[in-house]
């Protein structure tokens, strides 16, 4: 895969982890432990985003 492909996948998934997290806001009952694991996630591609375009 290359390096432009696999930074669109990143970009992909990570706009796809903020939809995701917006829907869960949407919801009082939200479980605080999917949210916290989505934020991690999110954090993880936003840095391997970040890496690629060194």
């Amino acid at each position: 895969m290359s390096t432009d492909a696999r930074k669109a996948a990143l970009e992909r998934r990570h706009a796809a982890i903020e939809a995701e997290l917006h829907n869960l806001n949407l919801h009082p009952s939200a479980d605080q432990l999917a949210q916290s694991q989505l934020k991690r996630e999110k954090l993880r591609l936003k840095d391997e985003i970040s890496r690629i375009r060194a």
